[in-house]
């Protein structure tokens, strides 16, 4: 009797019978070779089959889909004031078009004031180190940017270890604050505001800025006094902002011992949306909101109210969320496929209130980050977090969600993609590859399993995750219609994918991504096709090669990998146009 070979993970049973077709002259004359026998035929030593519907796409995103964050911890550790590093905006630069979300934990405690120098506001502080500190740090060999006139410097090693010193102390002092929920103050001069602005500008990032919604008046309605004058500053240097109004309200009891309930968030919005109206420069600007925190019950609860009571006047829907806590000591723990599969639960949870209530608002993911309370040293800041990483962008991406905003670009802890060395991390150079070769428009693919062992799609699906995207426009390497796939293997073993159906027999361009170094998945460095990447100065990227693979040649992806794969001149009708 003939052996039953294919195991769908998803896709018709006629989907199957026309690859099967395609690949061997008849199913019914295969049989399993003797024990001792000759080699394993194709079939059997092939994993999966994969194939993508290129004639249209099933979602289509925003340009700005993969984006970033600053939490205003930098105001405190001191950090804002290096913005202007030559390679910090080199780097950030390299992820445009992106929003710069600047908001996080701190939001609510962030109080404006229009003062020039913070010094004389303060009164003395840790900078003894540096006179007139918030005047002179940025006077370091400063230079304009040919292409825009920016304010960019190159700052002595010795005000960089200084900095450092400085930080290392302070993120001790944050983190207290965020493991005790007890914060104080962070306060953001007119000098500080404009300093981030030209990094947001520079960068060409569009900064979103998070205004603090626990200024409160004795009735509990928001205090929109600082805000207001935030805006007329603003206004005044013409700005160009988008805005939103605090970060997880439903955290605010146990973070400051107040509640805000879902109708009286939706007046705060409403008020905040008048104030902008009022403030002709800003009277279109897009608000963003309400930022709920990770989707359980008193979250769920928030949005369902504010998206009943008044939710229709936010540009977008945002939330967001977070895999583990730095309890996690294992790098096992980053590959759990369990893991991976509880963001897709907790999308399916938003957007089935934000459908439900305001069905064309778009859907925002922001503040994520592999770990909550500025991650783990060592774990999540090595190329593990690259899988937890990646499999956002993937499964956000498969549901529409709009935009992701990665928490965070650069500032204390170890979910940043940048080090305090101003060197990328490992997930920084996922993020340039997935900027420069991922595309808005998603597509469906398709796989069936082909192995000998029992149904295998659970196996395949859980531990190798396949997404599918036309090809960036901004990429011209690539004529439109070219396609990429992106693939996370976390099997321990190499697996094999053919390719069929319409992308048989195509040329590819392989970018696989692999721990760099005897570190293995705790290194904080990549190899791209096998080359370490490095910056080669502050202002120049490394060469992102590609491996061409020839057409029909099946794809291999090493155990433990990630892989990005462009389908060259396949002309696909979805990415066309």
């Amino acid at each position: 009797m003939p052996r039953q070979l294919l195991c769908p993970v998803f896709g018709s049973s006629l989907w199957l019978a026309l690859i099967l077709q395609s690949l061997i002259p008849s199913a019914a004359t295969y049989r399993r070779p003797v024990s001792g026998g000759k080699r394993q035929s194709f079939l059997e030593r092939t994993l999966i089959l994969l194939d993508v519907n290129t004639r249209s796409p099933v979602k289509v995103l925003n340009d700005n889909f993969l984006s970033l964050q600053l939490d205003p911890s930098i105001v405190k550790d001191g950090w804002l004031d290096f913005l202007s590093s030559k390679r910090l905006v080199t780097l950030a630069r390299g992820l445009s078009p992106a929003y710069l979300r600047f908001g996080g934990k701190r939001t609510d405690f962030l109080q404006f004031h229009n003062l020039k120098n913070l010094a004389k506001f303060r009164g003395p502080g840790p900078d003894y180190y540096l006179k007139n500190y918030e005047d002179d740090i940025v006077r370091s060999d400063f230079a304009l940017d040919k292409q825009k006139g920016c304010k960019l410097a190159s700052h002595p090693e010795m005000m960089l270890e200084l900095q450092r010193e400085k930080a290392a102390q302070m993120q001790q002092v944050l983190l207290k604050e965020q493991l005790s929920n007890i914060y104080s103050d962070v306060t953001l001069t007119a000098r500080s505001l404009d300093k981030l602005y030209n990094f947001a500008d520079c960068a060409g990032l569009h900064l979103i800025f998070g205004l603090n919604a626990l200024h409160r008046n004795p009735d509990n309605s928001w205090n929109a006094s600082s805000a207001l004058s935030l805006l007329k500053y603003s206004a005044g240097k013409k700005y160009n902002i988008s805005w939103e109004l605090g970060n997880e309200p439903n955290s605010y009891r146990t973070m400051a011992s107040r509640s805000v309930n879902s109708s009286r968030l939706a007046q705060d919005y409403a008020l905040l949306r008048t104030l902008l109206q009022s403030v002709r420069f800003y009277s279109r600007a897009n608000l963003y909101g309400p930022n709920v925190g990770h989707p359980r019950k008193n979250a769920i609860l928030l949005l369902d109210g504010f998206m009943k009571n008044g939710g229709s006047v936010v540009d977008a829907v945002t939330w967001q969320h977070y895999y583990i806590d730095r309890r996690v000591t294992k790098v096992e723990d980053f590959m759990k496929t369990r893991l991976l599969d509880t963001l897709s639960e907790q999308i399916t949870k938003v957007l089935k209130i934000v459908q439900t209530h305001a069905p064309e608002k778009r859907v925002w993911l922001g503040g994520v980050g592999p770990a909550w309370a500025g991650g783990t040293n060592n774990l999540s800041d090595t190329f593990a977090a690259g899988f937890l990483w990646l499999n956002t962008l993937g499964i956000a991406a498969a549901h529409g969600i709009d935009v992701v905003l990665r928490h965070s670009f650069f500032d204390y802890g170890y979910n940043h993609l940048v080090d305090q060395n101003f060197n990328p991390l490992p997930d920084y150079w996922l993020s340039l590859l997935f900027k420069r070769l991922v595309g808005p428009r998603v597509l469906a693919v398709h796989v069936a399993g082909l192995q000998r062992k029992p149904r295998p799609g659970r196996v395949i699906r859980d531990k190798l995750r396949i997404y599918a995207h036309c090809t960036s426009f901004h990429n011209h390497d690539y004529v439109r219609g070219s396609i990429t796939i992106y693939i996370i293997n976390l099997h321990r073993s190499r697996k094999k994918i053919k390719l069929a159906g319409t992308l048989r027999n195509k040329t590819v361009h392989q970018y696989l991504l692999q721990p760099f170094g005897t570190a293995g998945l705790h290194s904080t460095s990549v190899q791209l096709n096998g080359e370490h990447l490095r910056m080669v100065d502050n202002e120049t990227f490394p060469e992102l090669k590609p491996r061409t693979l020839r057409a029909g040649r099946t794809i291999a992806m090493p155990p433990v990998s990630i892989g990005f794969y462009v389908i060259k001149n396949i002309n696909a009708y979805a990415c066309r146009r």
